[in-house]
Order: structure tokens, then C-alpha cells, then sequence
């Protein structure tokens, strides 16, 4: 199972405060723990949403709004991308993270969907298409 763990934003981290030394190593270090037990597969911290834009869809319309964004608790700051064989060894995971933020801080656990998951829906045709593009996306980075 895959899982994304979202790194939720915070007030500092939406005023663009970076992370110190300290934090930085110690993230660096629990990365690689992950990496070496083979759970890691993506990572990033991301910039606030000062920087960034939302594209709203009303139908055929769409509608393009600049950050920054009001709700910072609603908010993305970074995430990882993990393998593991369940939500509860995900949690471990998690558990064992350094607090990511100077201050109070959460983590969001939210399981990937499979191709399995979508049924009969995903016919043969598109299950192809899906293969085909990750494997090419695979081979772009």
C-alpha cells in the first residue's frame, strides 16, 4: 500500500520561515532511515502559498486564484509519497518523524488509491493507458 503523508502547514512556515540546521539534519537522518527500510519513495517541503495558486473548476469555466490562502490549517507544507504494508506501520512511521515545524505540528495519513480500488471502472484499455504513463513519467525524472 502507498500512503501520503502531508506535512500540514503552519504560521511559520506560511511567513516562509526555513527550518534550521538542527532541523534539517534531523529530518536528513530520519529520511534515510526511511529510504533504508525501503518506505520513502517521494519527499518535498513546499514553498508557502504566498507563492503559489489555486485553479477552481464551475464547469467549462475556470477560474485562477493567487495565494496566499487564508485557512494555514488546511494547508499543505510538504509530504512524503510511502510504501508501507498498512495505515498502522505508516503510523509507526510517523510517530518517529521529528516534530517537522519549530512548533506545534501535524501529520495527515492518507492512503493512494490502487488500481484495484477503482473496479470494473478501470477498464482493461485504461488500466494499459495508466501503465504506460507511469512508466514513461518514470523515465522523465
Amino acid at each position: 500500500m502507498r500512503f501520503m503523508v502531508i506535512v500540514k502547514a503552519t504560521a511559520d512556515s506560511e511567513a516562509g520561515v526555513m527550518p534550521s540546521t538542527e532541523l534539517l539534519a534531523a529530518m536528513g537522518r530520519y529520511n534515510e532511515e526511511l529510504v533504508q527500510a525501503g518506505v520513502m519513495q517521494a519527499g518535498e517541503g513546499l514553498h508557502p502559498s504566498s507563492r503559489g495558486a489555486r485553479v477552481r473548476f464551475s464547469g467549462p469555466q475556470r477560474t485562477v486564484v493567487d495565494g496566499p490562502f487564508a485557512e494555514t490549517k488546511e494547508l499543505v507544507a510538504g509530504f512524503w509519497l510511502w510504501k508501507c504494508a498498512s495505515l498502522q506501520e505508516a503510523i509507526g512511521w510517523a510517530k518517529r518523524c521529528p516534530n517537522p515545524m519549530p512548533g506545534d505540528s501535524e501529520l495527515e495519513i492518507r492512503q493512494v488509491f490502487d488500481a484495484e480500488d477503482f473496479g470494473e471502472a478501470l477498464t482493461p484499455a485504461l488500466r494499459a493507458q495508466e501503465e504506460r504513463l507511469r512508466a514513461q513519467a518514470s523515465t522523465q525524472r
